[in-house]
């Protein structure tokens, strides 16, 4: 009995090791999610209110049109929306294809299936202060 009692004792804590990282992933997993929803709650209303909680001040937007590298700050591309609904929201989609956090990282690939265009972004979010934000998106258009 002594002799099972001190594998458990030792091996408890090997096991909390183990199991602790998963649970905190998902959480942060769980997180980034939420804070992409928002980015989606931006495009699918237009206020910028929703952009602007979780894009991070410093953030930009990094694209490829006619073989020229484009760059636009965050908040230029917040201030262009309208404040309204897209005309043809109810035919937009949007979806999250897949989101990998390691730390206080993470890189996120998202659909836009828009009518007429699929827009996809690839998001680098960084944990700050507890929250995830977007510190660069990428992304290409196809028509």
């Amino acid at each position: 009995m002594a002799k099972i009692l001190r594998i458990a004792l030792f091996a408890l804590p090997l096991l909390f090791l183990l199991v602790s990282p998963v649970a905190a992933s998902d959480a942060d997993e769980a997180a980034v999610r939420a804070a992409l929803e928002n980015y989606f709650r931006g495009h699918a209303t237009g206020d910028g209110a929703h952009h602007r909680k979780v894009f991070h001040p410093r953030s930009s937007l990094w694209w490829v049109r006619d073989g020229n590298l484009n760059e636009r700050s965050s908040e230029e591309y917040i201030s262009r929306h309208k404040g309204e609904a897209p005309e043809d929201e109810a035919d937009r989609k949007r979806r999250i294809v897949f989101v990998d956090v390691t730390g206080e990282a993470a890189v996120a690939k998202i659909e836009l299936d828009y009518p007429g265009v699929l827009i996809t972004d690839y998001m680098s979010l960084l944990k700050i202060d507890g929250e995830w934000r977007i510190i660069s998106k990428i992304f290409s258009s196809k028509r």
